[in-house]
């Protein structure tokens, strides 16, 4: 009967550590994606990706979401929004996140120009009960009559899920620049 439990006893331990590594033991990995959009000034640019509105226009995965705190002035300004999207490979499965943004340019007289939209994003699974946080650093430059803009992201992934993790990222970054491409061509 004792060594019963002490096989039972192991077997639980053994799982709960299966488990954290590999599921609850998420790793930062990192991203980076640029493009060149054509006769766009990077001020206009950046303002559009700045605004949250405009996001659902270029994350085909967000659903809704609600700006909890907005404040600053044009070269310093910063808001915390809550979104909740939906994975693209997995459609019915919804996530809830909550973003700080960081949105910034340089002084007048400043150069290189440079425009900037910082983010930190705390991604949650299972009503809350797993989260995942990511970074993003998007920067915006002239090349020309272009606009140069550049995402870095750091983003956290349970090694069990690294490939899955990876494929959502690239579908939804790769969204973003392919459509933010076609709105500045429009214009």
């Amino acid at each position: 009967m004792r060594l019963w439990k002490v096989k039972r006893v192991s077997l639980v331990i053994s799982v709960i550590l299966l488990l954290y590594v590999f599921v609850f033991s998420a790793g930062y990995h990192k991203y980076q994606i640029d493009a060149v959009i054509g006769n766009a000034e990077p001020e206009a640019v950046w303002e559009y990706v700045a605004d949250f509105n405009k996001m659902r226009l270029l994350n085909p995965t967000i659903l809704n979401f609600k700006i909890l705190n907005d404040e600053g002035h044009s070269h310093d300004w910063r808001y915390t929004v809550r979104y909740t999207e939906r994975l693209s490979h997995w459609p019915h499965w919804l996530n809830e996140a909550t973003a700080k943004y960081v949105v910034t340019k340089t002084l007048p007289g400043v150069h290189p120009l440079v425009w900037a939209v910082q983010s930190t994003h705390e991604t949650c699974f299972l009503g809350g009960l797993y989260c995942l946080r990511s970074l993003s650093e998007f920067s915006f430059s002239a090349l020309g009559t272009d606009t140069f803009a550049n995402e870095k992201i750091q983003y956290q992934c349970p090694p069990l899920l690294v490939s899955a993790c990876r494929r959502e990222l690239e579908f939804q970054r790769r969204a973003v620049m392919h459509n933010l491409t076609h709105i500045f061509k429009r214009t």
